[in-house]
């Protein structure tokens, strides 16, 4: 739909030394085996203490003496190199070749909460790195699109302020920034994924599939945002400053937006610091056709703030204290108003008019952790503890359904510590074996009320401890064996509220709600495992089978709201333990990478909604979910590369409760959580040496499993119709320093329908069904 130009105008960085002028400078590219570009390799010279690190297209430029030095060059996933290389008076030209480590490249912490490689991990894991990060930004800087494009099972992003329906293989996910829990799974407002601007974030690891590792919400499995941190190896001060428009190509007229950043790093000592703040506007949203977008729930005309600070002190070589802080805040300010499409035959649109109500978005979510990590503190046992809390608040829009009209916000705040601990254990023979162990504590305060003061979800006052330990086992040198446990021990303490005046869509009448509910506790206790099984021993074949258990608390709020009981405990709120069961493997094959996987995922609860007259309740059937993941990366040749990806998620209800999803009362899940296929492919391609152009595609598939009920589509059951997006981006390094992207969305300018709101509006006659907002869009 939207067809978006972005560029980028201006990428500049600086670096001040305070040291005598140099009299020479040494620049070149920093190269793998297959010749590709390492972005962000680490350059020092330990002799003099000065250093740099590659830009995103692997060049570099360091400053210094003239003189014959022992040059140190690294980045995860390769074998530190060592080379040394005169520098004269007048400038060096120097390229380096990094060879791959002999693990599987990226090295991860949110799997099992210490360092390991991909070959330690016997479950499907995507990582987003600075490179592939740096490019899709330059394409749409919306993180929820970022991760559309990039992670292979999570559903394709439909470009408005929230993520309802961008679910993690047809199941809830719980997204983390460096592990503080972002989600508000009490009451799932579907606006976790955007909680942090892509500027603040170095890389981005998904693991797939249940996981109790990090506690309640993660069904699906996790999204955590780990941020940038200070670099050691470059002393003094270095900076990044970002200059960024975009307009629409079709009707352009109030399109256009800016966005501005700025980031300063450095090292000083025993510091090390980054700081960075970034501010966007947006302009007004249209289709393919230059039609103004539904404002509801919009991106369009909206201001976006992000601010970020981590500070790190090395205490000796073996401690290390760390503090993080970010801000983000997001909110809409328009001057349209909905006007009502009709569902399978004309969009929601925008149009001029007095917008009710408070502005809408996420006026702040803020962040802080306290870390302390030390190494060997007992023996070899190492140990991280980390302190955090986040502040959350976002806002919706205006509605009728309250009596009086009405508007809700949802509140959360987290406070809470993580102690972990990691030791080795030494037996004898061809075994390895050690032992991550440790407690989590979190209280998570969650309600839901209407700005007028009005209690829709009361207080929800969520006590959480979890005792936890993993044990990995290296056997025989090619085997990788991990189990453990997490035990759960919950308690949510409700108070007495009254439900709140509701309209009745049968009726017409506001006689929904007003029922006095008493308040009381909720206790839930539950011993969740996993257990893998790798192989490591072929680099064209390293397979790995799972089984992994989650544990959650499904949607609590939504029960609360819609209580019809006077009694807290009569209500049905068991918790859900979703089972998922996994066979998968990495191949790399020369200059080709392949990976693929197939899951299953049962739970004896489920957590669908189910619309009558209206509302939403709670499906409780057992549910089974399924599917696979198929992904493909090739070096072609020097300048040349591809890859591609498929994923195909389905899922079914046992409505009838007797082990089979085949009967006739059995039912599909709803498209609200089962994403249709998705095929994303892209090519990049360096036709010089400072020029990188890059296409990429994403195909959405089709899904239709559903029948009309009194002539109407009920919630989550609408037919899906597929599309095909182009988007293309282009960087040119201009020197060592500074820039020149060019990005545009939605390349063709295709005119088509996202997938969460086309479904999620299905139930309603006059139906608020957008177009997508992606015409081409142009990023400087």
């Amino acid at each position: 739909m939207r067809n978006i130009l972005t560029i980028v105008v201006l990428a500049a960085s600086l670096t001040a030394q305070a040291q005598q002028a140099p009299q020479g400078v040494i620049k070149g590219m920093v190269r793998n085996e297959q010749g590709q570009a390492v972005p962000f390799a680490n350059i020092s010279i330990p002799g003099i203490k000065k250093g740099t690190v590659a830009n995103a297209n692997g060049s570099y430029i360091l400053a210094a003496p003239a003189g014959s030095y022992t040059f140190r060059f690294s980045g995860v996933g390769f074998t530190t190199t060592e080379q040394t290389i005169a520098i004269t008076a007048d400038t060096t030209i120097q390229d380096i070749a990094m060879k791959s480590s002999a693990d599987l490249q990226e090295v991860i912490v949110s799997a099992s909460r210490k360092k390991e490689t991909l070959d330690e991990v016997p479950s499907s894991v995507t990582i987003v790195g600075p490179r592939e990060m740096e490019a899709q930004k330059g394409i749409n800087n919306n993180i929820t699109a970022i991760l559309a494009n990039t992670v292979p099972g999570l559903a394709i992003n439909d470009n408005t302020t929230g993520n309802t329906g961008q679910t993690l293989r047809g199941r809830n996910v719980l997204v983390m920034v460096d592990g503080i829990p972002q989600s508000t799974p009490l009451r799932n407002g579907g606006r976790d994924m955007r909680t942090i601007d892509p500027s603040a974030i170095e890389r981005i690891e998904v693991i797939k599939g249940a996981t109790a590792i990090y506690g309640n919400g993660a069904d699906g499995g996790l999204i955590n945002y780990i941020t940038k941190k200070g670099d050691k190896s470059k002393k003094g001060l270095s900076g990044q400053t970002t200059i960024g428009a975009n307009t629409q190509l079709v009707e352009a007229q109030h399109t256009g937006g800016f966005a501005v950043g700025q980031l300063l790093s450095g090292s000083y000592k025993k510091w090390d610091f980054v700081v960075s703040g970034h501010y966007e506007q947006t302009g007004v949203y249209k289709d393919a056709n230059g039609v103004v977008n539904s404002p509801e729930y919009s991106l369009g005309e909206s201001q976006i703030w992000n601010g970020f600070a981590k500070i790190g002190y090395d205490i000796n070589g073996r401690n290390r204290l760390e503090l993080m802080y970010n801000f983000f805040g997001s909110q809409q300010r328009t001057d349209y108003i909905l006007k009502p499409g009709k569902y399978l035959d004309s969009a929601a649109t925008g149009i001029i008019g007095d917008r009710p109500g408070a502005a809408e978005g996420t006026p702040y979510n803020h962040n802080a952790s306290l870390r302390w990590s030390s190494e060997g503190i007992i023996g070899g046992t190492d140990l991280d503890v980390s302190l955090y809390m986040q502040r959350f608040k976002t806002v919706y829009s205006w509605g009728p359904t309250f009596e009086g009209g009405g508007q809700s916000e949802i509140s959360s705040q987290k406070q809470g510590v993580r102690i972990n601990f990691s030791s080795p254990l030494h037996l004898s023979g061809n075994y390895d074996l050690s032992l991550v162990y440790g407690l989590d504590y979190m209280n998570d305060v969650t309600s839901q009320s209407l700005l007028d003061g009005r209690t829709w979800v009361p207080d929800m006052d969520m006590k959480n401890y979890a005792p936890y330990a993993q044990v990995k086992l290296n056997l025989f040198k090619d085997f990788v064996f991990k189990a453990g446990a997490r035990f759960e021990n919950i308690n949510i303490g409700i108070p007495d509220y009254v439900t709140v005046k509701q309209l009745n869509r049968v009726t017409g009448e506001f006689t929904e709600g007003g029922v006095s509910v008493t308040g009381g506790d909720l206790s839930y206790n539950a011993l969740v495992y996993n257990a893998g099984l790798r192989y490591n021993k072929f680099r064209f074949f390293k397979p790995f089978i799972s089984y992994s258990q989650s544990f959650s608390i499904m949607e609590l709020g939504r029960i609360l709201r819609a209580a019809k009981e006077n009694t807290v405990s009569l209500l049905k709120t068991e918790a859900v333990i979703a089972n998922n069961y996994e066979a998968g493997f990495n191949s790399t094959l020369g200059p080709v990478t392949l990976e693929g996987s197939y899951y299953i995922s049962t739970s004896k609860l489920g957590s669908s909604f189910l619309e009558k007259n209206g509302k939403f309740e709670i499906q409780r059937a057992p549910e089974k979910v399924y599917g696979f993941e198929i992904a493909a990366d090739a070096s072609i040749l020097r300048n040349l590369g591809a890859g591609a990806s498929y994923s195909y998620v389905e899922g079914k209800q046992d409505i009838d409760d007797n082990g089979k999803y085949d009967d006739a009362t059995d039912k599909y899940l709803g498209t609200d959580r089962i994403a249709p296929p998705k095929v994303t492919t892209y090519i990049r391609y360096a036709p010089i040496e400072r020029l990188n152009l890059r296409l990429q595609m994403l195909h959405a598939g089709k899904r239709n499993r559903f029948e009309k009920v009194n002539g109407l589509y009920s919630y989550g059951t609408g037919p899906v119709e597929g599309f095909t997006t182009f988007s293309f981006l282009g960087n040119l390094q201009l020197d060592g320093h500074s820039s020149l992207g060019l990005g545009v969305e939605n390349l063709f300018n295709a005119d088509y329908y996202t997938v969460s709101f086309a479904v999620e509006c299905a139930q309603r006659k006059l139906c608020k069904r957008h177009r997508c907002t992606h015409q081409p869009e142009l990023q400087l």
